[in-house]
């Protein structure tokens, strides 16, 4: 419909009320509520849940994937490994040092089952007086006591069969350990000991007939007896009791007896002068 103005003809929206209500159930035309969404009445995302392309809304990032790498043992245990070795070896190292220091009495004393005639009420196991001819002893091998005018000759020296006790007394009165073994000892045996005593100074090895152990090592007032010489005993006893015990510190371990035989000889006694 058109209505004349005075600006002239405008057209102007017409509102007609008709009188008549509007349909029940019916949507208002053009001017009511504005449709909500994109054109079409489409949701956001046109009817889907993303906007682009009808998808499936945005996506979710994607969480790295975390790989599990199982850990190399080997090498861990190897290193360990040689932690604790090395860890071992400075502390063997450390304890052989502390007893090293020890004053040698002290190291003496720390060996089981030594035994010690030093402090004996018998005096006559350690007296020191010379004499010719057979001396008895109450302890065998002897540790002790009177003894030959000559010693042994004790430079690392290893005898093949028994000596004379009253030679090899003077020798460990020099300083010198005497090793012993029972005759009859195999083989491997002697020669492990054998090992110990040659080339070293102050130092001599021979059998013993009727020894009730196998091995008995003797230095001036101590003795030790062991079944085997693989005992760690053994080195013990020398490392502690060699060129200490002696009570005469200093004196000579050449020139002295180097004949076997349990007799002695009485060398510069009157009248005697062969070895």
């Amino acid at each position: 419909m058109s209505i004349s103005t005075q600006g002239g003809d405008q057209s102007r929206p017409s509102v007609v009320s008709t009188g008549k209500k509007p349909a029940a159930g019916g949507k208002p035309a053009a001017g009511g509520k504005p449709a909500t969404g994109t054109a079409g009445g489409a949701r956001p995302g046109g009817g889907g849940r993303g906007a682009a392309g009808g998808g499936k809304g945005p996506r979710k990032p994607i969480a790295p994937v975390k790989v599990s790498q199982g850990r190399s043992w080997g090498p861990i245990a190897l290193f360990v490994a040689v932690g604790l070795l090395a860890v071992g070896i400075i502390g063997w190292g450390g304890f052989a040092v502390f007893q090293g220091a020890k004053p040698w009495q002290d190291q003496a004393k720390g060996i089981d089952e030594l035994k010690d005639y030093r402090d004996s009420p018998d005096k006559s196991l350690t007296a020191s007086e010379h004499a010719w001819g057979p001396v008895s002893y109450t302890i065998t091998p002897p540790v002790g006591g009177k003894h030959n005018f000559n010693w042994q000759n004790c430079m690392g020296d290893v005898y093949d069969a028994p000596i004379a006790s009253e030679h090899a007394v003077h020798s460990m009165e020099h300083g010198a350990v005497w090793v012993t073994y029972k005759s009859g000892l195999p083989a491997d045996q002697v020669s492990a000991l054998a090992e110990k005593v040659r080339g070293n100074e102050y130092m001599l090895m021979s059998p013993v007939d009727n020894l009730d152990k196998p091995i008995s090592l003797q230095a001036w007032g101590y003795q030790l007896k062991v079944d085997n010489a693989d005992d760690s005993r053994i080195d013990t006893f020398i490392r502690a009791l060699r060129n200490n015990a002696g009570i005469e510190q200093g004196a000579s371990c050449s020139g002295g007896i180097t004949a076997t035989g349990t007799t002695p000889r009485d060398l510069g006694k009157e009248g005697t002068t062969e070895q």
